[in-house]
């Protein structure tokens, strides 16, 4: 009777996590959806909205049903965030789920997700803020207040290497089509299998080559001890335009921000929880 009472408890337990995973992975690729479209507008001229977080809600907030939209998604990143809590408390899927790194980056990954979560609940409660402005005034703040602190500089300068490492372990690793293995291929047909990995792969470079120019900001920040340079997600898509290869490059980052977002659709499917 106790065997069969704590079975029926996992069984609970996995249909909870994975549908807080599956609405989770949803909702940000509603994000991912959204900035992606506003980048692509910026790129061709038609939009002074903010590229970020930010930019997205608002743009929600102005569509029939808005605020339901908005709780909704906010609802959805809360399961996000808990889904990561679970993994770190009693692992993740597959053999090596237990593991004290992964264990640690669910961890992380609870944190970030708590945060955005948040972020997005408080919007749709009406606060225009919504936690803390937009991606671009937080990064300077934070930069700012990381810059006055004894080695200030030096934590500014590691933070940003770790961002661009960060970038570029999520590019090789969507190269490497590494979530191949969270996902139950057997259940796909090869067209939508080849039609994943276009979305996973280029979705995952680009949105490893934003965080890794994320990064090259807050190092450049450390380095001239220049908050201002620090740039958020905003401000590094818009710096794509700027660049020799000009509005060009911004239209292939945002392009693949918007694939990443199909691509967590499909991993809001098709992944292993």
């Amino acid at each position: 009777m106790t065997t069969l009472g704590v079975g029926h408890g996992r069984v609970a337990r996995g249909s909870v996590t994975e549908g807080a995973a599956r609405a989770g992975l949803t909702a940000r690729g509603v994000i991912y959806l959204l900035v992606g479209a506003l980048a692509l507008q910026i790129a061709f001229g038609g939009s002074s909205e903010q590229a970020d977080r930010q930019g997205a809600l608002a743009e929600i907030a102005e569509k029939p049903l808005g605020s339901v939209m908005l709780w909704a998604l906010g609802i959805g990143l809360v399961g996000m965030a808990l889904w990561r809590l679970s993994e770190a408390v009693f692992g993740a899927a597959g053999p090596d789920g237990r593991e004290w790194t992964k264990r640690l980056a669910s961890t992380a990954r609870f944190v970030f997700y708590s945060f955005v979560a948040y972020s997005v609940l408080a919007f749709a409660a009406g606060e225009e803020s919504g936690g803390g402005g937009s991606s671009d005034q937080q990064s300077r703040d934070v930069t700012a207040r990381a810059l006055e602190l004894p080695g200030g500089q030096w934590l500014v300068g590691v933070a940003g290497v770790g961002v661009i490492v960060g970038g570029g372990w999520i590019g090789v690793r969507a190269l490497m089509r590494s979530y191949h293995k969270h996902l139950r291929l057997g259940e796909m047909s090869r067209r939508t299998r080849r039609a994943v990995d276009v979305t996973g792969v280029v979705g995952g470079v680009a949105r490893g080559l934003v965080f890794a120019a994320a990064g090259v900001f807050a190092v450049r920040a450390a380095i001239e001890y220049e908050p201002d340079r620090a740039k958020g997600l905003d401000d590094t898509l818009r710096s794509f335009a700027e660049s020799p290869a000009g509005p060009a490059l911004l239209v292939c980052v945002a392009a693949g921000l918007v694939l990443f977002g199909l691509f967590s659709f499909a991993m809001a499917r098709w992944r292993r929880v």
